[in-house]
């Protein structure tokens, strides 16, 4: 830097430096821990140093130097106030996501265990099931009794648990599509 803009910039340097010692006791005052301090300290120092062009000199440095530090620390108990703390990592391998490939291999073997079914079964399965119908609405549909419909999709359930090699309990797929297919249907 030439001219003016250098000396001003030593001038900025200077009274910047001057300031650290009690910026600092601020910082372990606001904090309560000498490492956070200086992280914080050293924050304020990097911001005012990029803006230093929006200070004006002759004005106090000292209380733009403590609002710039004062905001930054608010600022981090913001965020800090939405996160939540994971130090063993439970919470964060609670929201993992299974990969798509799973999810679509599923969906095709689940697709030709489906088809496989007799046709009068696939059409009381989908439409209990998958269509959220009632027994008697479905019923009403495929034009047969209740309690046809009913051991029509019971047949249905364990033809597809036969197909996906699933036991009585177990869930097939992330999808809850899927789940309500092996569900009861809700009477009503």
């Amino acid at each position: 830097m030439t001219g003016a803009r250098g000396g001003a910039s030593s001038d900025f340097k200077r009274d910047l430096l001057a300031q650290l010692p009690t910026l600092r006791a601020f910082a372990v005052s606001l904090c309560g821990r000498h490492d956070q301090a200086d992280d914080l300290l050293q924050n304020t120092i990097l911001k005012a140093w990029s803006n230093q062009e929006s200070f004006t000199p002759g004005t106090n440095m000292k209380a733009w130097l403590f609002r710039i530090l004062r905001n930054d620390f608010y600022s981090e108990l913001r965020v800090r106030g939405r996160e939540l703390p994971d130090s063993d990592g439970h919470h964060t391998a609670q929201l993992s996501v299974q990969p798509d490939q799973h999810a679509a291999l599923d969906l095709k073997d689940f697709a030709r265990a489906l088809e496989a079914l007799p046709n009068d079964q696939r059409e009381a399965i989908v439409l209990v099931g998958a269509s959220g119908f009632s027994y008697e609405e479905a019923a009403d549909i495929c034009g047969c009794p209740v309690g046809t419909l009913k051991s029509r999709v019971n047949r249905a359930r364990a033809g597809l648990r036969e197909r996906l090699s699933l036991a009585e309990d177990d869930d097939f797929g992330p999808d809850a599509a899927f789940h309500a297919a092996g569900r009861p249907a809700k009477s009503g």
